[in-house]
């Protein structure tokens, strides 16, 4: 009975070990670049101007019309941008527009379901200025700096 115990004790353990292992590979799943459409003319935007233009609180950025692009709410990298710049997780940004569209206030940013969808909506798109994770290919768009 103790030898048994003890076979499920250490599988139990080499379990959480690889758990443990494959954690740091998710985490950086999550990393994200901005990304923006060439004619923007910054280089470079902070947290704070960040947040307020997914959040549509500002319109502007460098003196250019501004159209933000989320990924789809179930991305672990829109979880970790929404963390990060946004200040709330998903589920926080989701009620802050549906009290914004019940007050009779502004829509949510467009979603799309993929990075190559950001990239290409931010492509086509004046002003757009999106989100995608750390190796998607940004072929066609600026990268933004986050300050």
């Amino acid at each position: 009975m103790i030898p048994q115990m003890l076979s499920r004790v250490a599988a139990l353990a080499g379990l959480a070990l690889a758990l443990l292992a494959g954690a740091p590979r998710a985490a950086a799943a999550q990393e994200f670049k901005l990304v923006a459409h060439t004619s923007l003319s910054v280089d470079a935007i902070d947290a704070t101007t960040a947040q307020k233009v997914f959040l549509k609180q500002v319109n502007k950025v460098g003196g250019a019309a501004v159209t933000p692009v989320d990924l789809a709410p179930a991305s672990a990298v829109r979880e970790a941008f929404s963390k990060k710049v946004v200040g709330r997780p998903v589920g926080a940004v989701q009620q802050y527009w549906q009290q914004k569209i019940f007050s009779g206030g502004d829509v949510p940013p467009a979603t799309k379901a993929s990075d190559k969808d950001v990239v290409e909506f931010v492509k086509n798109t004046p002003g757009a200025i999106g989100y995608v994770s750390a190796g998607a290919s940004t072929d066609g768009v600026k990268v933004l700096s986050l300050k």
